[in-house]
């Protein structure tokens, strides 16, 4: 078990002592990254950003995240391995906004700075959260639901999870604006299948053969979206229109083929940037601003090769 050392500036090689008594070497400050998966795109991305500045700031950053987005209890397992290494600051991307706030706790008892990434948890612990400003990029998608149906009709949601604080915000985004500002739409059901692909296909597919009269699909991530492509195509309703969020190849190309409408990108990489100079911004005792938002845009098959908008799509 390593000690922890504050770092109030440039910070040279130095020695930390094991509990043991058995001196290791530790030329760069450590700071892992505890995220809510790593199957889709969307957190490969973030990787990226994370690695790009690892490499800036000449930091030892690690990545990592359950096998599902529905892992809560893994992904725990992962928060408490990470702080039990004792690092300089975490990253931490919470699949449950309250579940480890025990364990955040810990960290701040332990002087260890925590930033929240993606989605933040109920408390005030971390020092700040680089995020996607959800409620109103959701709320823009609703916007574009909206023109897209002629304002009227019936619409549903396939979310991917009822606990983060994106599966939240994401879902209240776009249904208080459907709701104040659209009372000719109505939404007739919200499912949530966990991010994953085949359970948002079964979602949608059912939701259609409850609703054959729906006109529009919300697909809240990346394996939510695709779930819903997949759902729409399998019941040979090809005039329902799909409105997803964050990107990927099969969203790219499902916009490119004119299945989706479009979708909400997120700035991945600007996520997993932002993240780590947060974190070292904070290790250093430097002013850290509450929340950095790292923007969001719409695409669709007008806009998607746009350079603006290509510089944060990914595959």
């Amino acid at each position: 078990m390593f000690t922890r050392r504050t770092f109030l500036g440039a910070v040279s090689a130095t020695a930390v002592v094991a509990a043991t008594g058995v001196a290791k070497a530790a030329d760069k400050i450590y700071i892992p990254l505890i995220s809510k998966g790593f199957q889709h795109q969307f957190w490969q991305a973030v990787k990226a950003g994370a690695d790009k500045a690892a490499k800036e700031f000449d930091l030892q950053v690690t990545f990592e995240g359950p096998d599902t987005e529905a892992q809560v209890d893994k992904q725990i397992d992962m928060l408490t391995a990470a702080l039990a290494k004792h690092p300089a600051a975490i990253g931490f991307a919470a699949l449950d906004s309250q579940a480890a706030i025990p364990l955040l706790k810990k960290a701040q008892s332990e002087k260890i700075p925590v930033i929240a990434f993606d989605s933040g948890v109920d408390s005030d612990i971390p020092v700040t959260t680089c995020s996607t400003d959800n409620v109103a990029a959701a709320a823009l998608a609703a916007d574009k639901m909206a023109a897209l149906i002629g304002n009227e009709g019936k619409v549903a949601l396939v979310v991917h999870d009822q606990t983060s604080r994106t599966g939240i915000d994401r879902r209240d985004g776009f249904v208080n604006q459907i709701k104040s500002k659209y009372p000719k739409i109505q939404i007739v059901d919200i499912q949530y299948g966990a991010g994953d692909q085949l359970q948002s296909t079964e979602i949608t597919k059912s939701i259609i053969t409850a609703h054959p009269d729906i006109k529009g699909f919300f697909g809240a991530n990346e394996g939510s979206a695709i779930g819903v492509v997949n759902g729409v195509k399998e019941s040979g309703k090809s005039k329902i229109v799909i409105i997803g969020y964050d990107s990927g190849k099969a969203q790219k190309q499902a916009i490119n083929d004119g299945v989706m409408a479009g979708a909400i990108t997120q700035n991945p990489v600007g996520i997993g940037y932002e993240t780590v100079k947060a974190a070292l911004a904070a290790v250093k005792g430097q002013p850290v601003q509450k929340h950095i938002d790292t923007g969001f845009y719409w695409y669709d098959k007008s806009n998607i090769n746009d350079p603006k908008i290509a510089a944060v799509l990914y595959d």
